[in-house]
């Protein structure tokens, strides 16, 4: 008999304990996630980030807007969904910065310890020259020239001549594109190769780390799901293919463990879960996500690797490792033939069980641009199939089966609300 209790949360939560959150490490994740997408943005993040507080810290800001800086500078892209996005931010003289700014202010703003650092965000791609008809924080000028110094950092070009071309471009842009004032104090701190060093050593993770000193955040319930409804949101509003999944996994997997007797507190993680779940497919191009007809094998292997990403991302936070199993492990079976670790069932806890049936029970009756749900009939035999396959759980698809018009309920009322979300979400940014 398994268990239904997993791991160390049990009602804590419920019961109003705070958890420990490394914020850092959090972002960090995210952001490494982000720049997996292609080779050309490996790094490009934290390089921002770095450049940016270099500045801030030569003129001497105080270290809360530091902060701000930073946490800017490792998620100012957040809102640039697709490949073609992310890769025409990577050109110098970029023009249409505006939109992938705007979501990423719109993701980065409910979540407290992120407000700062949103609207930084916001106007990160607002040049000096425009006329923005607001008054811009001196924090974006400043995350602009860190963001067009960091694409053109070139590791196959010797520091000197990269440095020399760098300092080119931007006194070029004098003016125009860049404060004035930044340039020079930019130039004056990053004229020598051990500076450029440090932007492209991976130590600039531990560099940034101890600039920031956020430590451990401590969240309530309502904390807690916020941040991970933010990190739902960033995965599901990257393509209209899926802009509900997460939520429906969600509900599906909360109502699920209550059915099957779970407390309070390890419903409410497994809900959690449900949001986190596919927080891997930051590192997934949006172009393979949504592409409506038959993967190849490469694309394939590259779409299954979200699960490792996943349980990367969450790994560092101790306080939520029951939830990372639960999230990143949905893709096991109990033959040992899923992914990513392979496990079979004696390793697999309840509460990964019931949050790899929501995901199925999710995936195959939500509707989605390209076809129409399974009806009830269908699903469940889908659902049998696998049972008999060794790859879902028996007992609690027989609970699903038992209670299948509450959940679907409630699954639909979840990606009901999630739609009109996500239709309100993007026209505020047309």
């Amino acid at each position: 008999m398994i268990h239904k209790t997993d791991g160390t949360l049990k009602d804590r939560l419920s019961k109003g304990d705070n958890i420990s959150i490394p914020l850092f490490d959090v972002v960090m994740g995210i952001t490494h996630a982000m720049d997996l997408v292609c080779e050309e943005l490996v790094d490009h993040h934290k390089r921002v980030a770095y450049i940016a507080h270099s500045i801030a810290a030569a003129l001497d800001f105080p270290k809360e807007q530091q902060k701000n800086i930073i946490l800017a500078g490792l998620m100012h892209d957040i809102g640039a969904f697709s490949l073609k996005e992310r890769l025409g931010a990577l050109r110098f003289e970029m023009t249409d910065g505006q939109r992938h700014a705007k979501l990423g202010y719109m993701l980065t703003k409910d979540f407290k310890p992120f407000e700062s650092a949103a609207r930084l965000i916001r106007c990160h791609h607002i040049l000096w020259s425009d006329e923005a008809g607001e008054e811009v924080p001196i924090g974006c000028y400043i995350l602009n020239l860190a963001d067009r110094a960091a694409v053109l950092m070139d590791d196959r070009k010797a520091l000197s001549a990269m440095i020399r071309d760098i300092h080119q471009r931007l006194k070029k842009n004098r003016g125009t594109m860049f404060c004035p004032d930044l340039v020079d104090v930019f130039m004056e701190i990053s004229n020598d190769e051990e500076y450029w060093s440090k932007a492209f050593s991976p130590s600039v993770y531990r560099i940034l780390s101890d600039e920031l000193s956020l430590g451990l955040v401590k969240l309530d319930m309502d904390g807690l799901k916020a941040l991970a409804r933010l990190f739902c949101q960033v995965i599901d509003f990257r393509s209209r293919f899926t802009a509900t999944h997460s939520r429906g996994v969600a509900a599906s997997a909360k109502a699920l463990s209550q059915l099957m007797g779970f407390s309070d507190g390890e419903s409410l993680s497994l809900e959690i879960a449900g949001y986190l779940h596919d927080l891997g497919k930051l590192a997934i191009p949006s172009e393979i996500l949504e592409k409506p007809g038959k993967l190849t094998y490469e694309e394939y292997r590259v779409i299954k690797s979200h699960a490792i990403h996943t349980h990367n991302v969450l790994e560092n936070i101790k306080d939520l490792a029951t939830i990372n199993s639960w999230a990143a492990l949905h893709h096991e079976r109990l033959d040992g033939r899923g992914y990513p670790f392979g496990l079979t069932g004696g390793e697999l806890s309840l509460g990964c069980r019931i949050m790899a049936v929501a995901d199925v029970f999710t995936a195959i009756t939500e509707d989605r641009p390209y076809r129409k749900g399974m009806t009830s009939q269908k699903a469940l035999k889908v659902m049998d199939n696998m049972v008999n396959s060794l790859a879902l759980d028996g007992d609690v698809v027989s609970v699903l089966k038992y209670n299948y018009d509450y959940l679907n309920f409630i699954r639909t009322a979840a990606q009901r609300k999630a739609a009109s979300e996500y239709k309100q979400f993007q026209q505020q940014v047309q």
